[in-house]
């Protein structure tokens, strides 16, 4: 398991709240792909070192909760201006993208949690496969290599890595992608958790190594923090979308921004009434569930 400074102090930081919160990330570098692994994975040749999913999760009394933050949310980011958030990552690493969450949301992150392209791959073989239902219509994209008819399937390492990525050919765009990349923490916490893996040191020992070699952490977090995010998520795993346990930070608008691209912004009201609940470890109102 390796380890990053994920968090810096500064004046005006969010005092600690009630719970755990976790950022969990999923990057896009492609540093260590080789030609032949980029093109399996579709993921191109581009170095910029972005971040593909952002998503909270509070671990608390009511249970667990995991928030989506798009990628293309346009917030401050600290000392550069208004930007998408996904760019922090690339601007200034873990600690610069913990800042600018933190600034954004009010909350004071306690872990971090990274997980690029290749270990993803790894751990979904590592469990032998996830079972996805894919919603009717199906999903088909060339960029990302998704090409899947509608119903419950078996996803390999490759195949959920482009279901996730999967935005141009969804008419929700990145909001559609984010409910996949939940559905598929989801199912991936729940394969994890079966006795199919659980009883079997065939399946768990390659799952356990393959995570740990996958994921980079704060230099706070430990492997038995990792157990209860994972025992967490998957208490949250049978939880459908635009519930108390999996939702997407409220939206108020979304457009173009010269010199950024397509953004969304966040409904502040209810975006701060969410992220208070967080903060207080109560309830999600209900109101930021619409």
């Amino acid at each position: 398991m390796r380890t990053t400074e994920a968090f810096g102090e500064y004046a005006g930081r969010p005092k600690a709240g009630k719970g755990t919160d976790w950022l969990l990330i999923g990057s896009d570098s492609r540093a260590t792909l080789t030609p032949e692994q980029r093109r399996e994975l579709h993921v191109g040749s581009n170095e910029v070192r972005n971040t593909d999913t952002l998503m909270i999760v509070h671990q608390g009394d009511h249970g667990t909760t995991m928030v989506s933050l798009p990628r293309d949310s346009y917030v401050a980011i600290p000392g550069h201006g208004q930007g998408k958030i996904n760019s922090a990552f690339a601007l200034g690493g873990p600690k610069l993208l913990t800042r600018t969450v933190e600034q954004a949301t009010g909350l004071r992150l306690d872990h971090f949690a990274e997980v690029d392209f290749l270990g993803f791959v790894d751990v979904v073989d590592a469990l032998g496969g996830v079972r996805i239902c894919v919603p009717a219509g199906g999903l088909r994209d060339e960029r990302s290599g998704a090409d899947f008819a509608a119903g419950c399937q078996e996803m390999n390492g490759v195949q959920a890595l482009a279901y996730v990525r999967a935005r141009y050919s969804d008419p929700e765009g990145d909001l559609g992608r984010v409910r996949r990349q939940r559905q598929l923490v989801s199912a991936v916490a729940e394969k994890a958790s079966s006795p199919a893996v659980a009883l079997n040191p065939w399946r768990a020992g390659p799952f356990l190594s393959a995570s740990l070699h996958a994921v980079t952490v704060d230099r706070a977090a430990g492997v038995r923090d990792l157990f209860r995010l994972g025992r967490g998520l998957r208490g949250a795993a049978d939880d459908p979308e635009g519930t108390e346990r999996a939702l997407t930070v409220p939206l108020q608008s979304e457009g173009e921004v010269p010199g950024a691209g397509d953004v969304v912004v966040w409904d502040r009201r209810r975006a701060g009434e969410l992220f208070a609940a967080v903060r207080e470890d109560r309830p999600i109102p209900t109101s930021d569930l619409k």
